[in-house]
């Protein structure tokens, strides 16, 4: 299965991480969403990687939010199947109810970013916003499963 996903990561703790070549970025206390495309041939294997990673069981450090992951708790990835390219679109529509972390995830687009901040966990918002712009029902999974 292929499409877009969205992380949800919780941050207990205000923190600095170096991330690749971003440097280092302060990071707030809060909840994140890092949208992210799975259209290549592992699909949402992707975000078992990124599981992967939160968990310390892959230490590789390919993309920015590699570097965040180690230092958040993963609540959820919001699976959104679809074999249209609208990572961007989904990227443009969390900014309305969340903070964006400028340069954040998009090196390889025009977005300002990929990653966004709220002081509240962001699941609600962004399964409402996001159920408006794919045909199928988004799908929630958590780490634990």
């Amino acid at each position: 299965m292929r499409g877009v996903y969205i992380l949800i990561l919780k941050l207990d703790n205000d923190t600095d991480i170096r991330t690749g070549r971003l440097g280092e970025l302060h990071f707030k206390k809060g909840y994140y969403a890092y949208v992210g495309s799975a259209l290549g041939t592992g699909g949402f294997k992707r975000v078992t990687r990124h599981f992967n990673v939160a968990s310390g069981k892959n230490r590789t450090r390919k993309w920015h939010i590699d570097y965040l992951l180690p230092h958040s708790r993963v609540v959820c990835a919001i699976l959104l199947p679809t074999d249209e390219a609208i990572e961007c679109t989904v990227a443009r529509t969390l900014v309305q109810f969340s903070e964006e972390i400028p340069g954040f995830g998009c090196t390889d687009c025009a977005c300002r970013t990929h990653l966004f901040f709220s002081g509240t966990d962001l699941k609600e918002n962004i399964v409402r916003t996001c159920s408006k712009l794919i045909e199928n029902e988004s799908i929630i999974i958590s780490p634990n499963m």
